[in-house]
């Protein structure tokens, strides 16, 4: 499955973006999806998780109640919509997919990234 993330973009602190994933390839009904950032100068971190038909959510700590993911497999996308953005959100976004229903564990699929900078 190829993944293609977007919608990052230079906003305010306070401000929202919506990021996509959309994927190609095969249907994503059958993967765990995540987004995952990093950080200038920083390791790659657990953003949020949706298990297949979207029934479950796992969120970091650091994004719970401002960050929601969800998808739609009729149109193979998942989203990440972000609000109340704060400047330590700056980070390259990553989506990424897993076979199964499992919302931990190791991802096998990875879009390019998109680019969210927050200005303060």
């Amino acid at each position: 499955v190829q993944l293609q993330a977007s919608g990052g973009g230079l906003v305010q602190a306070g401000g929202s973006l919506r990021l996509s994933c959309a994927a190609s390839g095969r249907t994503l009904s059958g993967y765990a999806m995540g987004w995952f950032r990093q950080a200038p100068g920083k390791e790659r971190e657990f953003v949020a998780a949706i298990s297949r038909n979207g029934g479950s959510t796992a969120y970091a700590d650091t994004v719970k109640g401002r960050f929601t993911i969800s998808r739609d497999n009729t149109k193979n996308t998942v989203y990440l919509q972000i609000n109340s953005l704060k400047p330590e959100d700056t980070a390259v976004y990553y989506c990424a997919a897993r076979y199964g229903n499992t919302l931990t564990g190791q991802y096998g699929y990875w879009g390019q990234g998109t680019l969210v900078t927050v200005s303060s």
